[in-house]
């Protein structure tokens, strides 16, 4: 039997500081949450529980009564949370009538007085007791899962980190999330100055070896920890490309503060690609693409961050996922067969053989909408802000520009992307050594390779991560494939697919 995870505790000097960490608490808790709140009359019960839904909110001004009298106040936001306190309770059945149930199905529940509850509530709850301190201020000793204490004790680690960096008081919302282990959080500091960004990238906990002794991480160079950010970051601001500037950083503890770009990006209010912006974004990839860029960067504290190859391992291991995943999804259950293998991988190499000699530079590795900020009131390439780059590499320049033209996320139809080629190809045609048709052979071929990688990928998110959202990218990653094949170079791969029977759309539709 596992024992009982320490307690967190957390000391609050007043008023302001709890409800800080109400907001705090928002950043932690999930959907079928359970929070008791245990502790005497006028220990910070209700200031933390109105500080959590105005938050939840974003509304500092919402009326949030208690609800000593009704017994639950119910709040319909992005997440629902109902807030129960059961001071006058009668019995503890009563809670089935209040819906506690159904509250913890789609939503977080705040109870104050549990003591009132029983039995009744949930044994994975998070309980928090209030606790007067000499000082005047109160204690919270918080119990929970481990799971649960966990996200808690993130939270108040960022709380100190952002402390011990001067923005102590500042206010907390939540981003956005990504694929990976990385969250975002907006910064508002108290005096009312410029928000920041803070990146919560805890170090890339390795999974079991795959092949040759190393995790998919290692096999793929994705970063494992905030070092190769802060490395490519201070590398494309020294050559005058938009990342933003690290302001505060704790590199073990996987915390950065960051400059904010702001928050437009190169899609309108529909989620379609606003021309202009995604033109200048390929401007400033070529321009990037044209600059050299050292392989080994040295950061403040001295850590060296060796930018790693785009090599024939890491490029057949991604292209694997579409053998692994999306052709037995195809088949409902069947893998492919050896011989099937075999010959994939054999034009595989055969594929990565014709890329010798290929334009090579730094590659971003997810040049898209998602990862492009557009900074309307600048000038030339400072107008696109670069996030997200953590994980580049030394290899074919081609690679982003097909992350580019053929947005993972976002249909780019034909005419603009031939457009954005063009654009790209006159940029980088000033260079005496650049050769188009070469390029244009790697681009085809690294097009294929991201979109076989991609069309595995969703099938991986649904099938093994439950995150079935992705799998609405599928027909335009695989459109993608078939804009791939227009080039002779890849005859070999698309027969081996017609074969295998993937079908290839003719538009993203």
């Amino acid at each position: 039997m596992n024992p009982e995870p320490s307690p967190l505790v957390v000391h609050l000097t007043d008023d302001a500081a709890t409800a800080l960490f109400g907001e705090d608490l928002l950043l932690a808790l999930q959907i079928g949450d359970c929070v008791a709140l245990d502790g005497d009359l006028g220990a910070g019960k209700s200031t933390l529980s109105r500080a959590f839904i105005r938050a939840l909110a974003d509304d500092p001004d919402l009326e949030v009564p208690s609800p000593t009298f009704t017994l639950v106040q119910n709040y319909d936001l992005k997440i629902p949370v109902a807030h129960f306190d059961l001071y006058r309770l009668s019995d503890p059945s009563e809670l089935d009538e209040l819906g506690l149930e159904e509250a913890l199905a789609d939503g977080i529940c705040l109870l104050e007085w549990p003591g009132k509850a029983g039995r009744a509530l949930p044994k994975n709850r998070i309980e928090i007791q209030f606790q007067f301190a000499s000082d005047g201020g109160r204690d919270l000793v918080i119990h929970a899962p481990e799971a649960k204490l966990a996200r808690l004790r993130r939270v108040d680690e960022i709380r100190r980190f952002l402390q011990t960096n001067g923005y102590g008081d500042a206010h907390r919302r939540h981003l956005t999330g990504d694929a990976s282990n990385r969250a975002y959080e907006h910064i508002n500091p108290a005096d009312g100055s410029a928000r920041l960004v803070l990146m919560d990238a805890p170090k890339r906990p390795n999974g079991p070896p795959i092949r040759d002794g190393k995790p998919y991480s290692q096999l793929v160079h994705l970063a494992e920890d905030v070092r190769p950010f802060v490395a490519i970051g201070q590398a494309l601001r020294q050559r005058s490309f938009a990342a933003p500037e690290v302001l505060a950083q704790d590199l073990d503890a996987g915390l950065l503060l960051l400059e904010d770009l702001g928050e437009d990006g190169v899609l309108d209010a529909q989620g379609k690609p606003i021309a202009e912006r995604y033109r200048a974004s390929a401007a400033c990839l070529a321009a990037i693409h044209d600059t050299p860029f050292d392989r080994e960067i040295v950061i403040p504290g001295g850590h060296r961050h060796t930018i790693p190859d785009f090599d024939r391992a890491a490029m057949k291991f991604e292209v694997e996922l579409l053998l692994d995943w999306h052709l037995p999804w195809k088949r409902g259950g069947q893998s492919a067969t050896a011989e099937e293998r075999s010959r994939f991988l054999a034009i595989w190499d055969q594929l990565i053989d014709e890329l010798a000699g290929s334009d090579t530079s730094i590659v971003m590795r997810d040049f898209h909408s998602p990862n492009i900020i557009w900074r309307d009131a600048r000038q030339g390439h400072d107008r696109v802000g670069l996030i997200d780059f953590q994980d580049a590499m030394i290899g074919p320049s081609a690679y982003d520009l097909v992350s580019l033209v053929q947005d993972a996320r976002v249909t780019i139809e034909r005419p603009l992307m031939d457009q954005l080629m063009a654009d790209y190809l006159t940029a980088r045609a000033k260079k005496p050594d650049f050769k188009e048709a070469a390029f244009l052979k790697s681009w085809a071929i690294m097009s294929a390779q991201r979109a076989c990688k991609l069309n595995g990928l969703w099938v991986r998110l649904k099938e093994r991560d439950g995150k079935p959202g992705y799998m609405r990218h599928l027909p335009r990653t695989l459109w993608h494939l078939s804009v791939a094949f227009e080039h002779p170079v890849l005859a070999p791969l698309r027969n081996w697919c017609i074969e295998a029977g993937i079908e290839l759309p003719e538009s993203p539709a």
